[in-house]
């Protein structure tokens, strides 16, 4: 049902009608809402109302002044554009027609410190700004999503209850969705989710490469396989998928589809966005960083990798065959994809921790972890487990909750013969390789950051602590070397 120029009012409006947006609009009409559309271009709104209009309740507007008109108070306008200045575009375009306590909300993939810098202008205007991170891509906006608001809680009052009905249920019927924290929480947990969705693929990426380079596995064999683990502890969206990608033929060549695809990965931004920001928060995300670079050496430079392939020797280490099909290779190899996909995890938790205490956001690791269960493209098993580890008593690290530390005693064998196997043969595995190193770094009794700091205070005075004293303290490198206390040494 479509109307123009009603008095009927909707309870919300979405501009921005590309597949996202569109989908969006079709699931609010499609859960009782009635939903006024606008689009820079009417054909867009048009198109959908031509091939949608069954879905639901929808309003016609052709201009963001309709579009306003159109809303009951307080107004909901979900924005969909591309992120950057299209987004703050659009809304110095919206300002001036709206009333206090209306509320803008960027469904995008906004950076968060823009998010942060919208919220802050709005509010001075008496405007609530909501940035919602969205994931599941078309499908999940369709059909429902996994939806991370940030913004103030007042907004929430208006806007959660809309927004929970929308999004995807978690297997024990509770909405993948609440409410983040302030500014924009929602944006930053968003970006680290996709963080953690750059590794996961990754690690998929490196067992299927091990399984095919070491244990001569063919892609369709492959699938079965993929498709037995998603019978286990790896159950995934993505474990899924991929034994679906490794399944399909291609009808031109006849080849496995995987053989026929360019080795050259894409990204759009998140991926680096979040090891960019770990670095800020001193969050190491080796594995998620590893993952991003993965994919710019694979795409970045083809003409070096070309005469890499011609010119680097080898350098391979002569090790025991692995037979074509070997069972505790391919164990092995599971093992070490579960053990590294835990990493990640772990890597982007404490990264939200320390988030949460650098821009003051109350993150509640587990609720995080619950919006994941279902909708979005890092919706595992595993999830269930995340969040019981961060439901009572948070520990320093996940990888220390109790059922972690188990499941970790029986992976970590077959981790460490995977790594030292891929390596001798040649096989990259930057992720599983790193993923091991920071597991290792956060268990052993003592680093050779002694050393570095060593060096730190021999260039430049830069002082360390002692294991045996209070305070910082100094050595007279070019003096006499005695160490003196750094901090004495100030009050004199």
């Amino acid at each position: 049902m479509t109307e123009t120029n009603t008095e009927r009012k909707a309870q919300i409006g979405v501009t921005g009608l590309a597949v996202m947006g569109a989908n969006l609009a079709r699931n609010l009409a499609r859960n009782g809402y009635t939903v006024a559309l606008h689009n820079r271009s009417v054909e867009k709104t048009d198109a959908l109302l031509a091939a949608h209009s069954a879905d639901g309740d929808f309003i016609r507007t052709e201009t963001l002044q309709e579009l306003v008109d159109s809303l009951e108070s307080p107004r909901r306008i979900l924005i969909m554009v591309k992120a950057g200045s299209p987004v703050d575009a659009v809304i110095d375009q919206l300002v001036p027609l709206l009333d206090e306590d209306d509320v803008i909300i960027d469904g995008g993939n906004s950076h968060f410190p823009d998010t942060i810098r919208r919220e802050r202008a709005l509010a001075e205007k008496n405007l609530h700004f909501v940035g919602i991170g969205v994931s599941g891509g078309e499908e999940g906006a369709l059909n429902g999503p996994s939806i991370m608001p940030g913004g103030s809680a007042k907004a929430y009052e208006s806007l959660g209850p809309l927004l929970e009905k929308i999004s995807a249920k978690a297997p024990n019927g509770e909405p993948c969705c609440a409410w983040i924290s302030t500014d924009g929480a929602g944006h930053f947990v968003k970006m680290v989710h996709n963080g953690i969705e750059y590794a996961d693929m990754q690690v998929i990426g490196e067992a299927y490469d091990l399984l095919r380079s070491i244990a001569g596995v063919e892609p369709a064999a492959q699938a079965e396989i993929f498709k037995q683990w998603n019978t286990t502890d790896l159950n995934s969206y993505l474990i899924e998928i991929t034994a679906d990608v490794l399944a399909q033929v291609d009808a031109k060549t006849g080849k496995p589809l995987v053989d026929v695809i360019v080795d050259e990965a894409g990204q759009k931004g998140t991926g680096r966005w979040t090891v960019q920001a770990a670095l800020d928060l001193g969050a190491p995300v080796s594995g998620i960083a590893e993952s991003v670079f993965a994919r710019a050496l694979s795409s970045g430079n083809p003409e070096a990798r070309l005469q890499a392939q011609q010119q680097l020797p080898e350098g391979l280490i002569a090790t025991t065959a692995v037979a074509n099909g070997d069972e505790e290779f391919i164990e092995d190899v599971r093992k070490a994809l579960f053990a590294s996909k835990l990493v990640s995890y772990a890597q982007g938790m404490d990264m939200l921790a320390k988030a949460g205490a650098e821009y003051h956001w109350d993150l509640k690791l587990d609720v995080i972890a619950s919006l994941w269960r279902a909708g979005c493209i890092i919706r595992a098993e595993l999830l269930g487990e995340i969040m019981d580890a961060y439901k009572s008593e948070t520990p320093a690290n996940m990888l220390l909750a109790p059922a972690f530390t188990a499941l970790l005693e029986d992976l970590v064998p077959s981790w460490r013969r995977v790594v030292a196997k891929a390596t001798a043969e040649g096989v990259p595995v930057p992720v599983f390789s790193s993923s091991l190193s920071y597991y290792d770094a956060l268990r052993r009794k003592r680093l050779p950051a002694a050393l570095i700091q060593g060096q730190r205070d021999f260039f430049g005075a830069h002082t360390y602590g002692r294991i045996d004293s209070e305070g910082m303290w100094h050595t007279e490198w070019s003096g006499d070397r005695s160490e003196i206390n750094a901090e004495d040494s100030h009050t004199h």
